[in-house]
């Protein structure tokens, strides 16, 4: 998992903040259809926001599970909240 700046944590807080997640995660879990969707919108956008609905909850903890996704992905664990998480993912030049 890559450390990010404060700066930068704060700067994808604000911006995702008031947005609604654009991934959940259901009972499938995490699954290699979610990963690649993840990845999709990190090279598109280098952040998102994920919900983990109840149904996933039943094979661990959103931290847990946010983890797993940050490093499947490569990208940098910003926050979990609840049962929503973001995550950061530089974009290649």
């Amino acid at each position: 998992m890559n450390e990010i700046s404060a700066k930068t944590k704060r700067r994808v807080k604000q911006r995702l903040s008031g947005e609604k997640p654009t991934i959940w995660v259901g009972k499938g879990g995490v699954s290699q259809e979610l990963l690649k969707e993840v990845n999709k919108q990190l090279d598109k956008n280098e952040m998102v926001k994920i919900k983990v609905l109840k149904a996933a909850l039943e094979n661990g903890k959103t931290r847990e599970i946010a983890s797993e996704i940050a490093g499947e992905t490569r990208s940098s664990l910003v926050e979990v909240r609840g049962n929503t998480f973001m995550l950061y993912k530089r974009r290649k030049k």
